[in-house]
């Protein structure tokens, strides 16, 4: 036990599987989040297995409760846990207090949700007590968040998840005492009043009711995000809507001088609001869009208000607070760019804004007050042009909040351990700053499989709730306890940071550059996007033009085969989850079928006899039946929570930010790229067997 500026850390020695429950041992317990407040002295007398007789002090009712990890009865006699909700308790709103002693569990909450977090707390206890058979903890403990609202973005956008994955993830996201959540519905709700934007395999506004009542229970309030004005593909790409374009010929943006397009957006937004009732949010969207109201003499940035003034006026009567993202009116006014300078002065972002301030200041009169700005930044939150974004905002009587991301353009799976240290940033000034919340995005435009998200979704739990109290290597120790078990807590046992290197080399390793996801937009992608072939006339040469290619994939196929290993092991030893690890197996094994198709593309450019070549030849062939194999069982894990079709009506939009799930019905995006490399591939092999047989002197 060691004890850091007054707070004591959990991090006592491990115990072996095989202790018994009654050996006076202590296990190995890390929270997440971890309390601000607490002591360990010992071992308790109360077993894991044990049911609780309880007793709620004065009345209160149980808090919803993990049935399978806490066992609770209510009996005469002496309780072992004892609750209540205390408004007197000297901790902000949802904080609690718990103590653990000899027989004895006394659990406090501040206020309804405290007292189920303090629950929350005592299941991963019980759950670590559990895994590792041993008693309870002695322990005292205060705990209480530094961020009000905590949410995390769900995007559904180009996707669904099968719906019970939804209550499960719900589930999940209390246990770590999240409390929001702000879902971007786009066309997955079915719209009663504009039902023309709702793709086929939309939910109901019963069945999202349903998903939100669930969260509502568990203290997450969800509050929808319909965008608007920009990211208006989903409604404008239907001929019915071509009307309210901003410019004829692109889906992307209404225009914000039609009285028609309120008429819409505001349909919208009612049946979403019923939908998801109890969040204090309308997240309208406005970011990434300059509108010309159809050529009128109008500034972008005074139209963009406009709008925002229409849709912020709409949420308010309807008891809600707009959320709006920041970004436009600050690149309309020439003070976007030092937000995402890390090495600006204090003095050159004070240049910029006393040069550009005015352009702001001119339309002040019309920045909707009762609108929340957010200022999301997934690079940079600690720029100095970032902090003064947010305190222009402050300074003029307007909140503000911020989003970082677990999840931005990365494909496949999130890059940057997760975006951990930024998450930690904004978290963190967040805190210091006074701020009510932090947003956690996680963005669905290129669409790895949401169990990816975990690791970034806890360490925004830790950061919001706790602030920086841990290093990121704890935190990913914490992180592997929670959702696998304690046996893979240990540093030995971690391998998705090792992960992201050959997903990164996978994205473009059979390509011409960095062209994944504009494959779609070429005239010839064979030509343009694939990589070349060898030239069998003349041999050694291609390989010799790929030499730094050629070396990157050798390293990553021996780090896939490592990887792969430790996956296979971890499986064999997590207690929980083993679907998360079934995903991550499948990423690994698709980022090392690209490294394995080139280095058997060279020795086919190597070969230098008839042998050789059919040999080489023979093997690239096999390699091709194995990734229609490979292709099979990673849509068969996917598969397994995630809806991985649309519907055959549903109708593409143009795709202006090349959003690689948006580039097909089916599954195909995912493995574009491959499946044009392969399809060279054929030609080139169809070509050099046609060579040899018009070729008698190479018989």
């Amino acid at each position: 036990m060691r004890k850091i500026t007054g707070i004591y850390l959990l991090t006592i020695s491990i115990l072996q599987f095989s202790c018994s429950p009654k050996e006076n041992k202590l296990g190995d317990f890390k929270l997440l989040p971890q309390p601000q407040e607490f002591e360990v002295t010992g071992v308790s007398s109360i077993a894991y297995d044990q049911t609780l007789n309880t007793e709620a002090k004065n009345g209160e009712a149980l808090p919803i409760i993990d049935k399978d990890i806490l066992m609770l009865d209510v009996n005469e006699g002496d309780p072992d846990l004892v609750y209540e909700i205390d408004n007197s308790l000297d901790v902000p709103a949802e904080g609690y207090t718990l103590t653990i002693t000899d027989a004895q569990v006394h659990i406090k909450g501040k206020d309804e949700t405290g007292l189920f977090y303090a629950f929350k707390t005592l299941e991963q206890l019980i759950l670590d007590a559990k895994d590792q058979k041993v008693n309870l903890p002695l322990i005292q403990l205060k705990d209480y968040p530094l961020l009000a609202y905590r949410s995390v973005h769900l995007d559904v956008k180009h996707h669904l998840e099968k719906t019970e994955y939804y209550y499960k993830l719900l589930d999940k996201l209390a246990s770590y005492k999240v409390n929001g959540i702000i879902l971007e519905v786009e066309d997955k709700l079915k719209f009663k009043r504009q039902p023309t934007v709702a793709s086929a395999d939309a939910l109901s506004i019963g069945e999202w009711k349903k998903i939100s009542d669930y969260a509502k229970e568990r203290h997450i309030e969800i509050s929808p995000l319909v965008q608007g004005l920009g990211h208006a593909s989903f409604i404008l790409k239907h001929p019915e809507y071509m009307e309210l374009r901003d410019s004829p010929e692109s889906d992307w943006a209404f225009n914000p001088l039609d009285p028609k397009t309120y008429e819409v957006q505001f349909d919208l937004y009612l049946d979403a609001m019923e939908a998801f009732p109890y969040g204090k949010y309308l997240h309208v969207g406005g970011d990434e869009v300059h509108t010309t109201g159809r050529g009128s003499k109008e500034s972008p940035l005074k139209l963009q208000l406009m709008w925002l003034d229409k849709v912020a006026q709409f949420a308010e009567e309807h008891g809600k607070t707009p959320i709006f993202w920041d970004d436009m009116p600050l690149k309309q006014a020439d003070v976007y760019d030092p937000m995402f300078e890390k090495d600006m002065t204090q003095e050159e972002v004070d240049r910029v804004w006393k040069d550009n301030e005015h352009k702001l200041l001119e339309f002040l009169d019309i920045f909707p007050k009762n609108c929340i700005y957010m200022r999301w930044n997934y690079s940079s939150p600690q720029a100095l042009g970032n902090i003064k974004a947010m305190q222009w905002f402050t300074d003029h009587g307007m909140e503000v909040m911020g989003a970082t991301a677990g999840q931005t353009r990365w494909v496949l799976m999130p890059q940057e351990e997760s975006n951990m240290e930024n998450i930690r940033s904004f978290a963190v000034s967040s805190i210091e700053s006074g701020l009510n919340g932090l947003l956690l995005t996680l963005w669905d435009d290129d669409s790895p499989h949401f169990e990816l998200y975990m690791r970034g979704i806890l360490a925004f739990a830790e950061y919001a709730w706790t602030g920086d109290k841990r290093n990121k290597e704890e935190i990913k120790s914490a992180f592997r306890q929670r959702e696998y078990g304690y046996t893979m807590a240990d540093d030995n046992k971690a391998f998705i940071t090792e992960l992201e290197s050959p997903v990164a080399f996978w994205k473009n390793a059979l390509l011409k550059g960095d062209q994944r996801n504009y494959l779609k937009k070429m005239e010839d992608p064979l030509k343009e996007g694939v990589i070349d072939f060898p030239d069998k006339e003349n041999i050694g040469a291609w390989s010799l033009a790929n030499e730094d290619r050629l070396r990157t994939a050798a390293l990553t196929l021996s780090q896939t085969d490592s990887i792969a290993k430790k996956i296979e092991n971890a499986r064999s030893h997590a207690l929980r989850n083993d679907h998360n690890l079934q995903v991550y197996e499948q990423v690994n094994k698709l980022a090392g079928f690209s490294p394995k198709i080139l280095l058997a593309l060279r020795d086919y450019d190597m070969a230098e006899n008839r042998e050789n070549i059919i040999a080489t030849s023979t093997k690239l062939k096999e390699l091709q039946s194995e990734f229609g194999s490979l292709r099979k069982e990673l849509e068969q894990v996917y598969g397994k929570t995630r809806i991985l079709s649309k519907p055959d009506n549903y109708i593409l939009d143009q795709d202006h930010h090349v959003h690689l799930a948006n580039q097909s019905i089916n599954f195909d995006w995912q493995f574009y790229a491959e499946m044009l490399f392969l399809k060279k591939l054929d030609l080139e092999l169809e070509k050099e067997i046609y060579m040899e047989n018009a070729d008698p002197l190479k018989k």
